[in-house]
């Protein structure tokens, strides 16, 4: 089934293909993408096709596309507009290209996500993998967020932090606090709440680090301790069957109550490990837990990796040193020899 329609309209032509250019790399957008740079062209397209979401700037809004079979139109803002134009809700035009599709997709999930049939189940696309380790101070994130960047330079990867204490707002102070960011606490409450056609609402949540996508993770560890097997199946399905990430990297923290759900939708999980007696035994009982409780499956599926440690003297250096340093070099020796 094809998706709904996303018109983008702007009478700048460089501003209308950058757009264009930006958001069909976006993968977390459930729409097909059309740009136009003349208002006739939009028109002529809308007579024949429904248009469900139209970004229009304002001054190529006119009567004629009002008469269009239009879901939703929202103004893209150079500041100021005719007071005609202020029954519609607008973004401002001269931001990023991704804080515009954050804010659309806010602005069009809040007013149209409750009056849509929910949006069709589409073909399976998303490979999801998972970092996970009963050991701590394994460098399960390091690998995560390493693993995660290196596919992300070739593939559409959307990465989740499960960890109850991410430390992400101290590390990604370089975008920002995420103090007041939305971020996995609101898309959990979404998922308990039953809110229709979730990837709305995790478009308007996806920030970007080194061509990586990912959700602002909690803040309070309680907030992924308390969430049910139920609501991660929710939104798990939600990202691999309405999304178009072809890979989903899931840092799976030992605040989730059940890891269990999430580690037997992966069809990888790569298992950090130490070599001291300790951690030895710990592994040991994670892996007869899974044998008792029969969900020997999960096993197949676990690559154990002993990656090489990595620092840097600061956040920045930190994201921007992950993928070319000796941890990085690691992944990408580790992907090449799966593929082989």
């Amino acid at each position: 089934m094809k998706k709904n329609i996303f018109a983008v309209c702007d009478l700048e032509g460089d501003y209308a293909s950058n757009f264009m250019n930006y958001i069909t790399q976006k993968k977390s957008v459930p729409f097909e993408i059309h740009a136009f740079t003349t208002v006739e062209k939009l028109i002529a397209f809308g007579q024949k096709m429904p248009i469900e979401l139209l970004l229009i700037s304002g001054n190529a809004m006119n009567a004629k596309v009002k008469e269009l079979n239009i879901g939703k139109i929202i103004i893209l803002s150079e500041g100021v507009h005719a007071p005609e134009l202020d029954q519609y809700p607008s973004v401002y035009k001269y931001q990023s290209s991704a804080n515009v599709v954050r804010e659309v997709m806010a602005c069009y999930g809040e007013e149209r996500t409750s009056a849509l049939a929910e949006l069709p189940i589409l073909k399976k696309t998303t490979e999801i993998l998972a970092v996970y380790s009963p050991l701590g101070r394994c460098l399960k994130t390091s690998f995560a967020l390493a693993l995660g960047q290196i596919l992300a330079k070739e593939k559409g990867v959307l990465f989740l932090d499960l960890e109850g204490r991410s430390g992400f707002e101290e590390l990604l102070k370089i975008n920002g606090s995420l103090q007041n960011t939305p971020n996995l606490t609101d898309l959990l409450y979404y998922v308990r709440h039953g809110t229709p056609n979730l990837i709305f609402k995790i478009s308007s949540m996806i920030r970007n680090i080194q061509h990586l996508d990912y959700i602002p993770p909690v803040i309070n560890p309680v907030d992924v301790h308390e969430v049910s097997s139920e609501d991660w199946e929710r939104l798990l399905d939600e990202i691999e069957y309405r999304s178009s990430y072809e890979y989903m990297v899931i840092d799976v923290g030992n605040d989730v109550d059940d890891p269990i759900p999430i580690l037997n939708r992966c069809s990888k999980i790569y298992m950090p490990v130490l070599s001291d007696v300790i951690s030895a035994a710990k592994i040991t009982q994670f892996e007869n837990y899974l044998k008792v409780w029969d969900f020997s499956q999960i096993l197949t599926k676990i690559v154990k990796v002993k990656p090489p440690f990595h620092s840097a003297a600061n956040a920045e250096d930190y994201f921007n040193q992950l993928v070319w340093s000796e941890l990085g070099d690691y992944i990408r020796d580790l992907l090449r020899k799966e593929l082989e």
